[in-house]
């Protein structure tokens, strides 16, 4: 009986035990699958889902013809996760022998890949785990090149992962350079990389993938949320063949005629399009720390300069037109022209009383000559022609950072700058706007705005193309047939003939000398360049070449050589048919 109660007691103390542990667990599972459900399931999905974002290519700028200006290529980013930071096992597959690898090990094998410094390496985990023991990602190295990176993941670091980032190159250098700009490690920084981001910028996508407690990725575990768009291409106008002849050319003679800086530009007459816009000293995109700062942008659209005597031949259209003046006119061009008060004009060479015809005048490039003939026009007309060509205000291009020049408006002009403007010193342009009054000229006096992006092609498929601008007449076809004639003189009977002219084709320019200002007024410093069409029976292209404070050479004869050897290459890339008429001569003396 005794034997039977004490086996009782045993089932009961048993059953009391076994239920004690069953509510034990069901209060934890209620606990666990209830109370704290949500946050052990996010706890859990942070330890293993990892988020992981996608990077889609940075879009392309190629020239007129396809040729790629910057592109993208894929680089990585080595990282690791601080937190999972151990030795570890590896297994030889052909003997099966495990063998233990520590981090400084690890770590050592990664630098000899990378060309880092192990010892960085460790610091920069400790530094950061100092910080947050939780720490789950830091940069090794970044931007490795992808034999690299897969040099690094065949070591089989657990705790090393990659991170696939867009990088940018520039296969051409400094080929237009100035005109597309660079990036910087957080974006673009300059040129038409940042003022056509809209353009060119990805859409990051996004993916997550799964990892153990150890640390390690698990295999086929990636999700990819969404897709990475990529930029858009961006087409420009540039040729890119022209653009590096222009830029050797001017950094030849701007070496050897001591300038600080120099630009050339090619336009082309019918569409407004630049063909090249070349500057020296440039920038390489791929080098950006290789250049001064203030080479780094595009002076040909941010720096104006007083640019002299190459004005004339806009005063001279806007003359013709107006009807004040025929080229056939009989002007007496004085030694000297008095403005206000004690202000004289002179030309840059001493003379009498000089009886030019008003296409003498220009030919010979006379200041007073000029003087006398732009008091026949009112203020508001002199004003009103000069911003009619392009002047004073920032061109079609609408360039990052572009600046309008200066001209002077009736209501704030002085007497003597009122002329001093018509012969381009009082006032201010940039290249670019030089080149764009001269394709008026050239195009029968039609100004078409100037063009450097043609469109932008999108990943999806669409194309936006450049709206584009309206043309709009300056003068008069007469105007500005007279003006190219006289011009195709200053050519075939200046001082510069030797080395204008081309032959085979007519050629029609106008040199201009301009005076540099400083803080005491003009000095000895020039701005010499020059600016023409050609052929000039039908012109089709503009050259514009201008050199800043050239040491050794202080006229227009050191542009001259540039622009001669720019021009013949542009005739002869876009198979221009030599000229088959012969020119009429305009008087130049009575």
């Amino acid at each position: 009986m005794s034997e039977q109660r004490r086996t009782r007691r045993r089932l009961a103390a048993t059953i009391l035990v076994v239920v004690a542990i069953v509510a034990a667990f069901g209060v934890r599972l209620v606990d666990i699958q209830v109370v704290r459900a949500e946050q052990l399931a996010q706890e859990s999905e942070a330890r293993r889902s990892i988020p992981v974002a996608l990077h889609g290519a940075r879009g392309d700028i190629v020239d007129r013809r396809g040729a790629v200006l910057a592109d993208s290529v894929f680089r990585y980013d080595i990282t690791v996760s601080p937190r999972f930071v151990k030795d570890y096992d590896t297994l030889d597959e052909e003997t099966g022998e495990r063998t233990t690898r520590t981090v400084w090990e690890a770590l050592t094998s990664i630098a000899a890949i990378t060309g880092d410094d192990p010892a960085a390496m460790l610091a920069l985990i400790e530094s950061e785990l100092a910080e947050d023991p939780d720490d789950d990602h830091a940069y090794l190295v970044r931007g490795v090149e992808t034999e690299v990176f897969q040099a690094v993941r065949d070591l089989g670091v657990p705790w090393v992962y990659s991170e696939r980032v867009p990088s940018r190159t520039y296969p051409n250098g400094q080929v237009a350079g100035n005109l597309v700009g660079f990036m910087g490690t957080d974006g673009p920084l300059a040129g038409l990389e940042l003022g056509l981001e809209e353009c060119l910028a990805s859409s990051p996508g996004s993916s997550t993938y799964e990892r153990g407690a150890d640390g390690v990725q698990l295999p086929g575990t990636t999700i990819v949320q969404q897709e990475p768009v990529n930029g858009g291409t961006l087409h420009l106008t540039i040729d890119a063949d022209v653009q590096w002849f222009a830029q050797q050319a001017i950094a030849e003679e701007g070496a050897r005629i001591g300038a600080d800086w120099a630009t050339a530009m090619v336009v082309s007459v019918d569409d407004g399009h630049i063909i090249a816009a070349a500057e020296w000293p440039s920038v390489d995109p791929n080098d950006v720390d290789g250049s001064e700062s203030d080479d780094r942008g595009s002076r040909i659209f941010a720096a104006p300069y007083e640019p002299g005597s190459t004005i004339k031949s806009l005063s001279f259209a806007a003359m013709f037109d107006a009807g004040v003046t025929t080229p056939s006119d009989q002007v007496i061009a004085p030694r000297s022209y008095p403005t206000i008060g004690s202000y004289r004009i002179g030309d840059a060479w001493d003379h009498g009383d000089l009886r030019l015809t008003s296409a003498g005048v220009l030919m010979n490039s006379s200041n007073t000559g000029t003087a006398v003939l732009s008091e026949r026009l009112s203020l508001q007309q002199r004003y009103d022609y000069l911003t009619r060509f392009g002047l004073g205000e920032s061109t079609g291009v609408s360039f990052l950072g572009e600046a309008s020049g200066s001209v002077r408006d009736p209501g704030s002009i002085d007497g003597h700058s009122a002329v001093t403007q018509m012969f381009g010193q009082g006032m201010t342009a940039t290249s670019a706007q030089v080149a764009s009054a001269y394709q008026a000229i050239a195009n029968g006096g039609v100004r078409t705005p100037l063009t450097l992006v043609t469109g932008c092609d999108h990943a999806d498929g669409s194309t936006t193309h450049v709206a584009a601008t309206e043309p709009t007449r300056v003068v008069s076809e007469n105007a500005a047939r007279a003006t190219v004639g006289i011009l195709e003189e200053v050519v075939t009977e200046g001082w510069l003939r030797p080395i204008l002219e081309i032959p085979g084709y007519r050629v029609a320019a106008k040199t201009g000398t301009a005076e540099v200002a400083d803080a005491s007024g003009y000095g000895d410093e020039r701005i010499v360049s020059v600016a023409g069409m050609a052929p000039a029976d039908d012109p089709q292209f503009v050259v514009v070449v201008t050199y800043v404070r050239p040491d050794t050479m202080k006229t227009s004869a050191a542009a001259a050589p540039t622009f001669r050897t720019i021009m013949t290459q542009v005739l002869k890339t876009y198979r221009v048919p030599p000229s088959t008429q012969q020119a009429t001569a305009y008087p130049l003396t009575w």
